[in-house]
């Protein structure tokens, strides 16, 4: 049996479906789909329904879940005890941290930490918040950097993992000037004239925080376009394209050149931290130093 089985069967109980299963899994819904039925080959009996909705777990399938979450923790834990043992003479420290962390908000906070306790050598993983939770759970990084919404939803039990607040950011809407200097579009917009929007894909943390945090006034919003990447949406809004809920930390620079401004009032700011979470399965005397620093500032 293949570890990635496992890992395709917890993503599809999770997503529901194929093709959100196979995106959230890095790879094309035909060999997705080829995995989860070589894994059901494996077991000997099917583990999920298939219908026009989605898929579902079947009884075996539910029976299956829990063990097979059992089975990665053991298989996780066994490969970071294993780890540490070949790396006690190193202080590698692997972090993971979302894409628009990586490139404003990481060197900063890097070089601040290290004015008071050196790291040693850092290894740095950037991807979208979707890969770096699945990094983080898969035991491959010790700690992950990211924006943290007490209502947006995480896939970080309390029982495995702890965080620190090691920041703040501001996700502000904002588009290109107009003639007059104002926004091309102004919030709330309306059924008739709705503001052109920018959007974050399925695999964006900020998209995750966005969605559960807009539940105030009604906001007329037509989507044209849509990535993970904040770094692109901030392209998209500077070029004419619509409007985007850009973080603080990205878009400084632009507003003030004045390449960016608001879109909308600050009602419709959404305040936002950014949180460093460690695994309490995936440590070593670098990360238990870091952590305790931390800790204690």
């Amino acid at each position: 049996m293949d570890l990635d089985w496992l890992k395709d069967f917890v993503a599809l109980a999770e997503q529901k479906t194929f093709s959100r299963a196979a995106e959230a899994r890095s790879v094309t819904q035909p060999a997705f789909s080829r995995r989860i039925r070589a894994l059901e080959d494996w077991v000997g009996t099917p583990l999920f329904a298939r219908g026009a909705q989605g898929a579902t777990l079947t009884p075996a399938g539910a029976h299956f879940q829990p063990a097979a979450h059992e089975l990665m923790r053991s298989l996780e834990r066994a490969r970071c005890d294993t780890r540490a043992v070949g790396a006690q003479d190193t202080a590698t420290l692997s972090i993971a941290a979302t894409h628009a962390l990586s490139f404003t908000f990481f060197p900063k906070w890097v070089r601040q930490v290290m004015q008071s306790r050196p790291l040693g050598t850092l290894n740095l993983i950037s991807d979208s918040m979707e890969a770096c939770e699945q990094i983080m759970l898969s035991g491959e990084v010790h700690f992950l950097l990211c924006h943290f919404h007490q209502d947006a939803p995480t896939r970080f039990k309390a029982d495995r993992f702890q965080s620190v607040r090691v920041g703040d950011d501001l996700l502000i809407p904002l588009c290109a000037p107009s003639a007059e200097g104002t926004g091309m579009w102004s919030l709330p917009g309306s059924l008739a004239d709705p503001v052109p929007y920018l959007a974050y894909s399925q695999a964006s943390g900020l998209g995750r925080i966005l969605a559960s945090c807009q539940n105030g006034e009604p906001i007329h919003l037509a989507t044209r376009f849509t990535s993970h990447l904040a770094a692109t949406l901030t392209t998209m809004a500077r070029e004419g394209h619509g409007a985007a809920w850009l973080p603080q930390t990205v878009a400084t620079d632009d507003l003030a050149r004045g390449s960016l401004v608001r879109a909308g009032p600050e009602q419709f700011d959404v305040s936002i931290e950014i949180r460093l979470f460690r695994s309490l399965e995936c440590r070593n005397h670098a990360a238990d130093e870091l952590w305790n620093y931390l800790s204690e500032t």
